[in-house]
C-alpha cells in the first residue's frame, strides 16, 4: 500500500468529516427558528424529525469517514475500511440530494458553493479510500 495514498485519503476524510460533523451537530441543537435566522429556509416545510435525522446522518457519516480506516489501520479488520468507503460515499449522495432540493426551492444559486465544496470533499475521500482499500483484496 501507498503510504502517501492513506495519508492523503486519511487528510481528506478528516477535512470531510470536519465539514459535515459541523453541519450536522449544528442541525442536530438548533431550534427550527435558528436554523430558519441561518438561512435554511427548507426547514420551514420539513418537519424537524427529518432535519434532525439528516442531522444524525451527517454525524454518523462524519464519524464512518475516519474511525472507519483508522481502525482498519489499528485492527487489521480490512472490511472495515469499506465502512469508511461507504461513509464517504453516503455522504457524497446526501450533497446531491441537498443540492437538487435546493434547485427546486429556487436556492442553488446560494448554496452551490457549499454544496459543490462539501460534494467534492465526500467524493474525494471515498475514491482516494477507495484506492487504498483495493490493494487490500
Amino acid at each position: 500500500m501507498n503510504i502517501f495514498l492513506a495519508i492523503a485519503a486519511l487528510a481528506v476524510s478528516v477535512f470531510t468529516a470536519s465539514g459535515f460533523y459541523k453541519a450536522g451537530s449544528f442541525k442536530s441543537k438548533a431550534t427550527k427558528d435558528t436554523l430558519l435566522g441561518a438561512g435554511m429556509g427548507w426547514v420551514e416545510k420539513t418537519p424537524m424529525g427529518l432535519v434532525r435525522l439528516i442531522a444524525w446522518l451527517e454525524i454518523l457519516g462524519a464519524i464512518g469517514v475516519v474511525v472507519a480506516p483508522i481502525g482498519a489501520y489499528l485492527t487489521g479488520l480490512a472490511w472495515s475500511q469499506w465502512v469508511g468507503v461507504a461513509a464517504g460515499a453516503g455522504l457524497a449522495l446526501t450533497m446531491v440530494v441537498a443540492f437538487l432540493m435546493h434547485a427546486a426551492r429556487g436556492e442553488a444559486k446560494y448554496t452551490w458553493k457549499a454544496n459543490l465544496g462539501l460534494f467534492a470533499a465526500a467524493a474525494v475521500a471515498t475514491v482516494l479510500q477507495s484506492v487504498v482499500v483495493l490493494p487490500l483484496f
